[in-house]
C-alpha cells in the first residue's frame, strides 16, 4: 500500500497523510499532479489510500473505494427519532445510560445507532481489528457532518479502538459493559450487500470462537447480541437464541446475562 493525497493538499493534509502512513506501515508518496493509476504502476500496488481534507478514500483493485459515510446508519436514527422500531434497537434491548462493547465495528453504522441510544450518558466503544478500515472510521466519526445535530453527536461520542476483540474480552473486568455485540463478517456473504464490498479486502474473516463468546458472557451485565445469516448455523453452534421469525436472510441472536 501507498498513502498519497488528493490533488491539491494543504499543509494538513499532508501532514494527516504521513501520520496515516507511519499508522499503516506504508510509504507515503507526494501526489504532484499524477493520477492514481500512474501511481499504482509506479509503485507497483493497486491498493492506494488518498488523504484529502475531510476524507480517506481507499482503493484496492476492482473493489468498491472504501470510505467512511453514516449510510443506512443515518436513515435508522431518523426512523428512531419518528418513534419507529429499530431490529437491533429492539433485541439487544438498549436503553439510554448504558455501555456498549461492539467487537466488530466496521464502516460503524450500527456504533452509530447503539451511541444515539445510550444517549449523552451512556458509551460506545467499537473494536476494528484493520488498521485500515479503522483509520477510515476513526478519521470519519470524528470530522464526517451530515447535516443533523443528533446524528453528528452520537458519532463523535463514540470511542474507537484498534484491537482485536478477544484480546480486549480476556482482559475487561467482569459486567463491565451492558451489551456485546458482534457483527463478524459473513461465511457465506450477502453478494447484493454493497455496504460491505469495500471492506472485504481489509476484513479479518475468522468464524467467532466460543471461548470469545463465553468471555463476552462475563463481561456483559444484560446481553450479548450476534448478527448473522439466519441459515448459517452459527447461533446453534455459539449457543444463541433466534431474538425473532422474519423473512429477511439476517438474524440477531441474543444471549442473556444474569446482571449481577
Amino acid at each position: 500500500m501507498i498513502v498519497t493525497t488528493t490533488a491539491r493538499p494543504d499543509e494538513t493534509t499532508v501532514q494527516k497523510a504521513l501520520r496515516l502512513a507511519r499508522e499503516f506501515g506504508a510509504r507515503y508518496v507526494e501526489r504532484r499532479n499524477r493520477s492514481l493509476a500512474e501511481l499504482g504502476r509506479t509503485y507497483g500496488t493497486d491498493r492506494i489510500a488518498v488523504v484529502g481534507f475531510s476524507e480517506i478514500r481507499v482503493l484496492s483493485g476492482q473493489s468498491p473505494p472504501l470510505f467512511f459515510h453514516p449510510s443506512m446508519a443515518y436513515l435508522r436514527v431518523k426512523r428512531l427519532r419518528n418513534g419507529e422500531g429499530d431490529a437491533l434497537v429492539d433485541v439487544s434491548g438498549v436503553q439510554p445510560g448504558d455501555a456498549v462493547l461492539d467487537c466488530t465495528a466496521g464502516l460503524g453504522a450500527d456504533a452509530i445507532v447503539f451511541a444515539y441510544a445510550v444517549g449523552e450518558r451512556g458509551r460506545v466503544t467499537a473494536l476494528e481489528v484493520s488498521p485500515v478500515v479503522h483509520a477510515v472510521v476513526r478519521e470519519g466519526l470524528a470530522s464526517y457532518v451530515s447535516g443533523d445535530a443528533d446524528v453528528d453527536a452520537a458519532m463523535r461520542r463514540i470511542e474507537t479502538q484498534r484491537a482485536d476483540y478477544t484480546d480486549v474480552l480476556a482482559r475487561l473486568p467482569d459486567k463491565s459493559y451492558d451489551i456485546v455485540y458482534f457483527d463478524p463478517m459473513f461465511r457465506n456473504p450477502v453478494l447484493s450487500s454493497a455496504a460491505i464490498a469495500p471492506l472485504r479486502p481489509f476484513a479479518e474473516e475468522r468464524p467467532l470462537a466460543e471461548t470469545d463468546v463465553r468471555q463476552a458472557v462475563r463481561v456483559a451485565r444484560k446481553r450479548v447480541v450476534l448478527k448473522n445469516r439466519r441459515e448459517s448455523g452459527e447461533f446453534q453452534r455459539l449457543g444463541f437464541t433466534v431474538a425473532r421469525q422474519s423473512s429477511s436472510p439476517i438474524a440477531y441472536g441474543v444471549i442473556e446475562c444474569d446482571g449481577t
